[in-house]
């Protein structure tokens, strides 16, 4: 009898072992999902889809990523959703899906670009302008954030008349040659009129610099103009773009008014901000078709260098490099600026936020799983993303307030992921993100001040002064469609380069609204896994059986 008691414990014992054992395996593989070259021995809970259809051809050698997104929160419920497997069995569809950067924007903004899909024409001529514009675009942020935080005063008085500062940046090299002769200069703002004729006889300006006595409006400043008359550079300069006189007269009392204000005409005459316009004068002639747009540009970029050089704010010198690395990345921006709390807890923790920004597609996963987050990097030797800065990682997982924004927002993981070269280039300058980690609410601040920025300087109807009225109308008419192009100008040019790809939307625009109104659609579609996953065979029995 007491020899069967004890093997009925034993049994016991044993069942118990067992149980918490497959439960303890349950927990990690809901907690910490397997990526990559993590997978070995590991068990995935059981209501995954499995198949053992995924062959060589599917995914490269050693790559795991296209099983483990077919076993996640976001597979499982759109492999049952009927709109998504209507544009599954789309061949259309399965170009796109190659293309997970633009087809996460698209996700965002369904019905504009359900729309624009019936015109494919509109549609590459806007790509194409996003592209043209962000390069534009980033040069001339880059030199209005740098010139507003080092000379503040001079950047506000430049700024504060929209018609003048549109002026003063269509002819950018120039007014950087009059502003290197201050006081010719101002013998010429004060009495814009007087020299107006030179628009058309630039020669002529030159030989009455020369002789000012013979001029009236010059002669009261005759040694000024002389010494402007012998500087071959400026000369060279306001030779090759007269129409400033015409700039200055069709602006006569900006200018007066100007000029008016010694303490700030002066500063910006020595501040060196007409030669950060006149280095980046096609730039600024670009941004300046739009008056109105320019000053808005203008006041983010105040708002911007303000927020990075205040009280509270970066120190100057780290802020350059802030500056230089941001302006330079507008996918970045964009993406900072729509998850402004999150990446401000990221910036927190510059050693983790590095790590993540050279690396964002390692943790696209947590897009979905906040908590997985969480718990990985509090046990960080367990993710081999987060293996090598255990410490950082460590550390953010204790602080609250990092971690409570980091949990609101996870979608901020689908971002980094969606603009990873963006933010790896981001991740390149140290300096920028120790800057950013000195303040990460001014982060959040110059973020949002640069998207408004990036969204003027692309999105305005009248940016170029190419710009045919077809599309300005199309601009006019599909602003949602150009806000989303103008963070990833690169994935959308890609895509409209490709027809195919573009009539998904076109063949069944029902089921892609339907499916976008889902948020595991944007989880699953911006994966860099995705593309790979509707090629594979896996991808394609796991639809037959649903």
């Amino acid at each position: 009898m007491a020899t069967r008691t004890s093997n009925s414990n034993r049994l016991m014992l044993a069942g118990a072992a067992l149980i918490v054992v497959a439960g303890g395996a349950y927990y990690v593989g809901r907690v910490y999902p397997p990526r990559g070259d993590e997978t070995a021995g590991t068990i995935a809970p059981a209501e995954r889809y499995h198949s053992a259809q995924v062959q060589d051809t599917d995914v490269a050698l050693g790559d795991n990523s296209v099983p483990l997104l077919m076993q996640t929160d976001a597979f499982e419920v759109m492999i049952k959703n009927p709109s998504f497997r209507a544009l599954a069995a789309d061949p259309a569809f399965m170009v796109l899906a190659q293309n997970p950067a633009a087809l996460a924007a698209m996700a965002h903004n369904p019905a504009a670009f359900v729309a624009l899909s019936h015109d494919p024409a509109a549609f590459s001529a806007l790509a194409s302008q996003a592209v043209s514009r962000q390069a534009a675009g980033s040069a001339a942020f880059g030199a209005m954030a740098t010139t507003a935080a080092n000379h503040p005063a001079a950047f506000a008085a430049m700024s504060a008349n929209p018609q003048m500062f549109a002026a003063l940046a269509s002819h950018g090299a120039a007014f950087a040659a009059f502003a290197s002769h201050p006081a010719a200069f101002g013998v010429m703002a004060r009495n814009p009129e007087a020299f107006a004729n030179f628009a058309s006889n630039a020669q002529a300006f030159g030989a009455a610099a020369s002789h000012p006595a013979s001029f009236a409006a010059m002669s009261g400043a005759a040694a000024a103009f002389q010494s402007l008359a012998m500087d071959a550079n400026a000369m060279a300069a306001i030779k090759n773009d007269p129409a400033a006189f015409a700039a200055m007269a069709a602006n006569a009392a900006a200018f007066r008014v100007f000029a008016s204000n010694a303490q700030a005409f002066d500063a910006a005459m020595t501040s060196g901000a007409f030669a950060a316009m006149g280095a980046n004068a096609q730039s600024f002639k670009v941004l300046a078709q739009d008056p109105q747009g320019i000053a808005s540009a203008a006041r983010s970029a105040e708002s911007f260098s303000s927020a990075a050089t205040g009280a509270q704010g970066l120190n100057a010198a780290a802020s350059s490099s802030a500056f230089a690395a941001m302006s330079a990345n507008p996918a970045a921006f964009a993406a900072m600026a729509d998850h402004a709390a999150a990446f401000a807890a990221f910036a927190s923790h510059p050693a983790a936020f590095g790590v993540m920004a050279r690396n964002p597609e390692a943790f696209a996963n947590f897009a979905s799983n906040a908590q997985a987050f969480g718990a990985a990097a509090s046990h960080p030797a367990s993710f081999a993303a987060m293996s090598g800065a255990a410490a950082a990682f460590q550390s953010l997982a204790m602080d609250a307030n990092a971690m409570a924004a980091i949990k609101n927002d996870p979608a901020a993981f689908a971002a980094m992921s969606a603009h990873a070269a963006a933010f790896q280039s981001l991740a390149a300058s140290s300096a920028a993100l120790q800057a950013m980690a000195a303040n990460p609410q001014a982060v959040a601040s110059m973020a949002q001040s640069a998207a408004a920025f990036n969204a003027q300087a692309i999105g305005s109807s009248r940016v170029a002064a190419d710009m045919s009225a077809q599309m300005q109308a199309a601009m006019a008419q599909y602003p949602q469609a150009v806000s989303a192009m103008a963070s990833n100008p690169a994935a959308f040019a890609a895509l409209s380069a490709n027809p195919a790809a573009l009539s998904a939307l076109a063949h069944n625009p029902a089921a892609f609204q339907a499916a976008a109104s889902n948020p595991a659609f944007a989880a699953l579609a911006s994966n860099p896994a995705f593309g790979a996953m509707m090629r594979s065979s896996a991808f394609q029995a796991a639809l037959s059986s649903n």
